[in-house]
């Protein structure tokens, strides 16, 4: 089997290398190597669809027809000429010019670099989507660097799994890069988990979708997922719609888009500043709003944003000499609720602090609430975003809530709910999102959702528990350090690593068993909603109006445990867990001589 993670971050390591020891920054060197990564996918694409059509290809004269263009058309596939294609551009000699290569309008060829330019512009001749978007700027790498990054994308093992995971790894470079791209116009990447709970608390099917603020586009791509996962197709089913500033995000995000074979209309620019601009008059026109807007955004001229509408509720605080708003916060909550139609959904991102902000977004956030369309409310905790540590609330619109729940909100603290992915971020698991969204289902009084997610456990976990599983990673683990401990030497290394391996899978499915039972223990085998301190609460209007429309966190739960007492517990396991690594170190270093 193999291992996509793996992949992932071999790839990675791989091409950064290569930067590091190039000259190029990493925003020179970003979008170079994502548009490789997306050829590489259309390349994959286009030899599958192209066995497809070969199949039924009519002969003529004892030959097969060739393809054309408009046979990959009718599969919603993209067309690549000769040289576009990423097995020509990997087997170019050495010797570009000795070649004799001439680009689309006639020009000598005379480096790999001017190659690969040629190559993006004959994409985008088959692309209206893609037109202007794909970077020519190869010739600023060296022929060898570049030569190795198309080796490296060359990698066989992907065409083993499959071309469709390239979307996958595009989303993982994108991840990284965000950590080291700085823009002074905000960041372009959220992370997916945080999306995934977006989508899975508005569970999009069909119609128009607006992000107008659209970054690189993770918003579409994890909605697309969601709809194709339910067996729709997401191009037929949805449409979807962007606005995003700075035009280098929006390059990445139909990149991202066409990886994922996702079309959409994305503006970028002066026009697709939200603030001003409603660049795809959608005002009352949108099934699903989603986004991640730039945090407490100061100077938004007053007059330009009035002029522009869709502030149902009225603008925030205005400075009387400035004439702009000191905080865009409620600009974005207001466009959100002003682009759904009578039964649409929204969710999206936004500072801690417009939970129970002042002044005249405490008056915005009053009318809101008394709409009756707050559906949910969560709070996130520290490290979610790559380039944040800060806090954030995720908050979500239906124009269209069963009428039980018509006057309440569910409000859910998952401040102290996640995994821990390194010193700097943290994350939510694909079970644990599914038992979020398990605690929405059961708001909405759909058990059965949520008894489908409890046979999804089983099925996964097949009669397993924590304590037989914890049984069994302690003998694995006893067993592995003993068939390393005997193995020859030029053994070990493939034992440790086989017998890793099988420690990763019983850890894995151990920590499925510990959110099954995390879920169980509150809601029950059958579930049913109940409030549960310190995690949710469904609050009704009347009260969040006696807390002064406040939507904020419920109260965290007094777990009983004094403070010192802990640490003094935390100090002395600190100190035993060093004690042990000394060990370890001892071991490690004497195997090691043993191995001289």
């Amino acid at each position: 089997m193999i291992n996509i993670r793996k992949l992932e971050a071999e790839l990675w390591e791989s091409a950064d290398l290569l930067r590091q020891g190039s000259k190029l920054t990493s925003t020179q060197y970003c979008m170079p190597v994502l548009a490789l990564l997306f050829l590489r996918y259309a390349y994959s694409r286009y030899k599958m669809v192209e066995a497809e059509i070969l199949q039924s290809r009519p002969m003529r004269g004892g030959r097969v027809m060739p393809v054309e263009p408009s046979d990959f058309a009718a599969k919603s596939a993209l067309y690549l000429p000769r040289e576009a294609q990423f097995d020509y551009l990997v087997n170019l000699p050495d010797n570009i010019i000795a070649a004799g290569l001439k680009g689309k309008d006639g020009h000598d060829i005379n480096s790999l670099g001017e190659a690969v330019n040629n190559a993006m512009q004959l994409v985008e001749d088959q692309s209206e989507q893609l037109t202007g978007v794909l970077p020519k700027t190869y010739t600023s790498f060296a022929d060898d660097l570049l030569r190795e990054l198309l080796r490296i994308f060359n990698n066989k093992t992907i065409d083993e799994v499959g071309g469709d995971v390239i979307g996958r790894i595009y989303e993982y470079f994108l991840s990284k890069f965000a950590k080291a791209v700085a823009s002074d116009d905000g960041v372009f990447f959220t992370p997916k988990s945080l999306v995934k709970m977006l989508v899975n608390v508005l569970e999009p099917k069909q119609g128009v979708m607006l992000d107008p603020a659209c970054g690189s586009g993770g918003m579409f791509v994890q909605t697309g997922d969601f709809v194709n996962a339910s067996g729709y197709n997401a191009n037929t089913n949805m449409t979807f719609f962007g606005q995003e500033k700075v035009e280098y995000n929006a390059q990445l995000c139909l990149m991202n888009m066409a990886v994922h074979g996702l079309n959409g209309k994305i503006v970028s620019g002066d026009e697709a500043n939200s603030f001003y601009h409603d660049a795809h008059n959608l005002v009352g026109k949108c099934d699903y709003v989603m986004a991640n807007p730039p945090f407490n955004v100061d100077k938004v001229k007053a007059e330009s944003t009035s002029a522009a509408g869709r502030l149902p509720f009225g603008l925030p605080g205005v400075n009387a000499k400035t004439k702009e708003i000191g905080n865009a916060n409620y600009l974005w909550i207001s466009y959100f609720y002003a682009y759904l139609n009578d039964h649409g959904r929204a969710g999206f991102v936004m500072a801690s602090s417009a939970t129970d902000s002042a002044n005249k977004d405490r008056d915005i956030r009053e009318k809101l609430v008394n709409t009756g369309d707050v559906d949910v409310m969560v709070s996130v905790g520290n490290n979610f975003f790559y380039t944040l540590s800060l806090p954030c609330s995720l908050w979500f619109f239906d124009r269209n809530k069963n009428a039980d729940i018509r006057d309440k909100v569910l409000f859910i603290d998952a401040r102290n709910y996640f995994t821990v992915v390194d010193r700097t971020l943290n994350e939510w698991t694909e079970w644990q999102l599914r038992n979020l969204q398990a605690i929405v289902h059961l708001y909405r009084g759909e058990k059965d959702k949520y008894q489908g997610l409890i046979a999804d456990y089983d099925k996964a976990l097949n009669g397993k528990t924590v304590v037989t599983l914890e049984d069994a990673l302690q003998k694995q683990k006893a067993k592995a350090k003993q068939l390393i401990a005997d193995a020859p030497r030029k053994d070990k290394k493939r034992i440790e690593a086989e017998q890793n391996a099988l420690i990763a899978d019983i850890e894995e499915t151990l920590e499925t068993a510990r959110q099954r039972d995390w879920l169980v223990s509150k809601f029950g085998e059958d579930g049913e909603y109940q409030d549960v301190l310190g995690l949710c609460k469904v609050a009704t209007i009347q009260e969040i109006a006696e807390k002064n429309y406040s939507v904020g966190v419920a109260e965290q739960e007094d777990d009983g445990v004094d403070f010192h007492e802990r640490m003094n517990e935390i100090h002395a396991e600190l100190a035993k867990l060093n004690q042990e690594a000394n060990v370890l170190m001892e071991e490690i270093q004497k195997a090691w001589e043993e191995l001289k």
